[in-house]
């Protein structure tokens, strides 16, 4: 059974983590899709549209939040 402690967000609430889904995976909020298929999408010189038609329960602009969150969060590790 999981508990609320069980589950975590990150992207302010946009990607969470869910042992019961895909093994606690982190994935888009309100789907089974690994984040990491954004960045792999990406990283094989794919487009975000192409990704966005391949995976329409992943709207532009929760896809822009994520790609921003990932940024920001490197930018903070390197101003510590």
């Amino acid at each position: 059974m999981t508990t609320a402690t069980d589950i975590h967000t990150a992207a302010d609430g946009l990607v969470v983590s869910d042992p019961n889904i895909l093994g606690g995976k982190p994935v888009f909020r309100g789907t089974r899709l690994p984040v990491t298929a954004l960045f792999d999408y990406l990283a094989d010189g794919l487009s975000l549209d192409y990704f966005l038609e391949t995976f329409p329960s992943v709207t532009r602009e929760h896809a822009a939040a994520v790609l921003r969150y990932g940024f920001h969060r490197i930018e903070s590790e390197l101003a510590a």
